[in-house]
Parts: C-alpha cells; sequence; structure tokens
C-alpha cells in the first residue's frame, strides 16, 4: 500500500467518525438524558457491578429509549430481576487478551514488551450505540478498568514506545489526539462520550516535542492542534473581569494576571463514578452544583483525588477543586506557550511566534508570583478565592524545575524537601498526608517518578535523580517478581505493602508504569555508557 494511498484511507476514516461525532451530539446512547434515567440510578446503586465504571462501559442491544421504556414497564412487578434485565438488554465490556499468563522468570523489561500487544487496541469501528468515541489509528489502553485511550497517561506511555524504538505506534497515538482536538476542540478525558466536559493534565504539547523534535515539518504539521487546544483552555479569557475573576478553566488573578484552574463544563455527578459522588454528597450534606463541579474539575486534574483538593487538606468532603490555581496545570500551559511559539517560529512566523512567547513569559511571572511559598521554600497551589496558599505540599512542587521555570535558588530548596521529606525506598511519595486517598501518601505513581526525577537531572543533581529512579525500577520489579504484574500504583512507604485508595481496586495492566520503565531503564544506561567513556579517558 503506498504512502499516498495510506493517507487518503485515514483521510476517509477521520471524515466518518468525524461525522459520526457530530451526528451523536444529540443521540449518543450513554447522553445525560440517560444518566437521570430511573434505570440508569438503579442499576449505579443496586451493586450489580462493584465498579461504577462497568455499565456506563456496556452497549445496550437496542435503541436506549426502547430499552428504558421496556424497564418502566417491567420494573414494579413482582418476579423482575434487575441484574437479568441489564444481561438481557446490555452487551458486557469485553475483556481484551484475558489469555495473557505472566511469566516472572523473564525480565521485567521483556514482560512489558510483550504487554503492548496486549494494551494495543485496533482502530475502532463506529458503534452509534456505544458510548466509545472511535479513534481513527490504533492506540495503547491503561490496561484494567480503564478500557479506552487516556490524555495524559499517554505521554508517559509515548515515552516508553519511544525507548522501545515504537515510533510509529507513538504517532498513531498523537495522530489520534489531533484528531480528537480537530472533531472534539479539545482533547477529553478518555475516548468516552461520558467525558466529553473535561480534558486531562496538558500533555500534547510534550508528546508532539518528544515525537518530532528534530523534524520541523513533522512539529509544524502539529501546530495547528496545538493552537485549538490552547484556545480550549483559554477560552472565556476575554470576559474575565473583576466582577467575574473565573470562568470556566482560566482566572483572572489580582494584580491581572490570567491563569487556569481545572474544570469540567458538565453538571451533576460523573456518570462512571455515580454511587460514588452521590453518597459523597448526600451523606455530607454538600451543596450538590458546587460538590459536583469540583469532583468532576479533581478528575480532569488526574489527581482524583488527593489533598491538593480539600479545604481542610484531609478529608474529599471539604472538596473545591475549582477554587484553585494548580502548579501542575500552569507549567503545562507554559511549556505549550513556548512550543507554540517555536512552531511558528519554525514557520517563519515571527509575530504570532512573539506573541506565545509573551505569552509565556508572563505566565512564568505569574507562577514565580502566586505559585512559590517563600516561608516553605516550595511551589503550592494557590486558592484564589480566600487569597493564599492551599499549604499542602505535593509532587506538583516538581513541575517548575522540569519545565525549568524555578530558578537555581528555588531549585535548590525544593529539592533538599524533596530528597528528604518525599523519597521514599520505593520512589518519591505523592503528598506529605495519609489521607486514604490514592493520589496521597503512602502512594508513588509513574508520572511523578518521572517529573520528579528529571527536575533532579535539569538542575545538575543527578545522581540524586538515578537514586530515586533505580528505587522506583526496584520497587517496581519487586512487585512483578511477586504477582506478575505491572501496577497502576505502588505503596513506597512500606514496600511490603502494594498500594490503596481510591475508587476502584488496584489496576494492572499497567500503560504508564510500562512507559516510565522502559524510559527510566534507558536513561540509566545512557548515563552508565558515559560514565564508562569518561573513565576509560
Amino acid at each position: 500500500m503506498n504512502g499516498r494511498f495510506t493517507n487518503i484511507l485515514y483521510s476517509l476514516t477521520c471524515f466518518l467518525a468525524a461525522l459520526f461525532l457530530c451526528s451523536c451530539q444529540g443521540e449518543e446512547p450513554k447522553s445525560v438524558d440517560f444518566y437521570s434515567t430511573a434505570l440508569f440510578k438503579d442499576v449505579q446503586f443496586s451493586g450489580i457491578f462493584p465498579d461504577s465504571k462497568t455499565f456506563v462501559d456496556c452497549t445496550p442491544k437496542k435503541d436506549i429509549d426502547l430499552v428504558n421504556t421496556d424497564y418502566l414497564n417491567r420494573k414494579d412487578a413482582s418476579d423482575f430481576d434487575l441484574e437479568s434485565f441489564v444481561l438481557e438488554h446490555f452487551e458486557l465490556p469485553v475483556v481484551q487478551n484475558s489469555d495473557f499468563r505472566s511469566d516472572t522468570a523473564r525480565h521485567m523489561k521483556d514482560h512489558i514488551q510483550a504487554l503492548w500487544s496486549v494494551l494495543t487496541r485496533a482502530p475502532d469501528n463506529v458503534d452509534t450505540r456505544s458510548s466509545l468515541i472511535p479513534l481513527p489509528k490504533s492506540y495503547i489502553v491503561p490496561g484494567g478498568r480503564f478500557r479506552e485511550i487516556y490524555y495524559w497517561d499517554s505521554y508517559f506511555t509515548l515515552e516508553g514506545l519511544m525507548a522501545s524504538g515504537k515510533k510509529q505506534v507513538a504517532k498513531n497515538m498523537v495522530d489520534n489526539f489531533s484528531f480528537l482536538i480537530d472533531t472534539m476542540g479539545f482533547i477529553p478525558n478518555g475516548n468516552r462520550h461520558y467525558y466529553r466536559g473535561r480534558s486531562q493534565p496538558p500533555f500534547y504539547a510534550l508528546m508532539v516535542n518528544r515525537l518530532a523534535h528534530d523534524d520541523r515539518d513533522l512539529f509544524i504539521g502539529y501546530l495547528p492542534a496545538m493552537v485549538k487546544e490552547y484556545r480550549f483552555w483559554m477560552r472565556d479569557m476575554q470576559r474575565l473581569s473583576t466582577q467575574k475573576n473565573a470562568l470556566r478553566r482560566v482566572v483572572l488573578m489580582p494584580d491581572g494576571a490570567v491563569l487556569n484552574r481545572y474544570w469540567d463544563d458538565l453538571e451533576g455527578p460523573r456518570p462512571e463514578s455515580f454511587k460514588e459522588d452521590v453518597e459523597l454528597v448526600e451523606s455530607g450534606g454538600l451543596n450538590p452544583e458546587k460538590a459536583y463541579k469540583d469532583l468532576r474539575a479533581g478528575a480532569e486534574s488526574g489527581w482524583d483525588y488527593s489533598s491538593r483538593w480539600f479545604a481542610d487538606g484531609k478529608d474529599l468532603s471539604t472538596i473545591h477543586t475549582t477554587d484553585i490555581v494548580p502548579i501542575d496545570l500552569n507549567c503545562l500551559l507554559y511549556f505549550l506557550e513556548l512550543k507554540i511559539a517555536q512552531g511558528y517560529n519554525w514557520d517563519s512566523q515571527l509575530d504570532s511566534a512573539q506573541f506565545y512567547l509573551e505569552k509565556a513569559e508572563d505566565r512564568k511571572k505569574a507562577i514565580q508570583r502566586y505559585l512559590w511559598d517563600e516561608e516553605d521554600r516550595f511551589f503550592i497551589d494557590y486558592d484564589f478565592i480566600s487569597e493564599k496558599k492551599t499549604g499542602v505540599l505535593s509532587l506538583a512542587g516538581a513541575y517548575p524545575l522540569y519545565f525549568q521555570i524555578a530558578t537555581k535558588a528555588q531549585a535548590s530548596s525544593v529539592l533538599d524537601k524533596l530528597e528528604t521529606d518525599f523519597l521514599k525506598d520505593g520512589g518519591f511519595v505523592t503528598t506529605l498526608s495519609q489521607t486514604g486517598q490514592q493520589w496521597d501518601a503512602p502512594n508513588g505513581w509513574a508520572p511523578l517518578q518521572w517529573i520528579t526525577v528529571n527536575a533532579f537531572y535539569n538542575y545538575g543533581r543527578g545522581e540524586a535523580g538515578n537514586d530515586a529512579a533505580s528505587r522506583w525500577l526496584k520497587r517496581n520489579n519487586e512487585v512483578y517478581k511477586a504477582t506478575g504484574k505491572m501496577m497502576e500504583k505502588y505503596n513506597v512507604v512500606d514496600t511490603s505493602l502494594l498500594a490503596g485508595g481510591g475508587e476502584y481496586p488496584l489496576q494492572d495492566g499497567f500503560g504508564w508504569t510500562n512507559g516510565i520503565v522502559l524510559a527510566f531503564e534507558e536513561i540509566l544506561r545512557e548515563k552508565e555508557l558515559i560514565e564508562q567513556m569518561t573513565e576509560s579517558l
């Protein structure tokens, strides 16, 4: 098949999938209307599926309106059985590659290489009854209950793909995200319709940079999508005022700077965590409108959930995510602004390049002004409602070092605290608070290990970075040898335990863990070779 024909076929696939997306905006089976039906609520509260995500991933066997009508007509019968009704009218999510078996005699790296095919999904067929948003190219899923592509997961997975020499697979991932930006205007949390109100931490520019950093034509080809994603995050900026200082994802700061927050454009409880959200709101006597927005925004952050988002720093019932200007989000948007400027510069559109460079510089100054805490000598999220730092120290504080926004003096203080307070036997702990939430102590996560270790590398502490990376790899390998699995998260404090917390059981697979293992091994191997070469001179 020649390249021209392949491009035509890809374009046709994108066009057909785009038509499907447009057509199902008003009639998708997993719509907000369906989520408000008695059928949906009864199933989610019934306990038929221990995981609330299972039912939203089911596919109705006929038009959902007919299923709902049938339910209303039959549900009050004395012999009615809800579980039997669901199995009669819905196809359960398919368990992919269930016959795969781990061989712990194999090296962990070889196990991960074998897992790529297990976690790969073919281009999607259009199914108007499914909640899945079809993608035109193959892609890697995280694994377990996560049966679709996930936005920020995919950057860390991509690092492993590139380290494995699987550049075409990595390009397919970036092309799928470009397709989502082109057709939906942004990259959703995952390619499911119930995620269409929110995104995730904007790592698209990092994916483009990793894939195409030395290929100007390829990089410029992704420029329109980067600009479009930026406009999504900055939407309504021109409507901000002192009377209305926060709209969607933009926040007007007291000095006139504009920073960003996490948000979700939809209302109500999350369909995939419906029971959990409703029970939290009802048991805590919370304001439903505000609480559901904060829960949804916390899901957009990827840190669902963490003491970062709690007003008291302890309890989920005090969640107030939409009041917070987060460190990680604003550092990611700073990088996006820089990469857009780079793209315009390479494309000889110098005025546009200068415009985005100035945007990046303004954001950098605002990050320094609002997110640096002089007393703690650490970067901390900012509560723009109370106009003060949240007080929660977390690995998000490493992002300004990852993107080299921090001064050398700031970096020195941050790295000292990371090394003394956050670094444990199994790697870096996410926060210093033990709340029972999965994005708090004692858990460590692959993406945050990558960000934090590279923060050490960026500011001249390579030996400490190598040590931290080695601890994480050792922890991964210990669990792999004991269970045959690569986990979503790990207990890095008590290495006799796995991990816990959150709304669902511990997942294995696992895309971003696999990616960072391979990426770290590549870095450590390169550093060892450099040391050997230096010693031989």
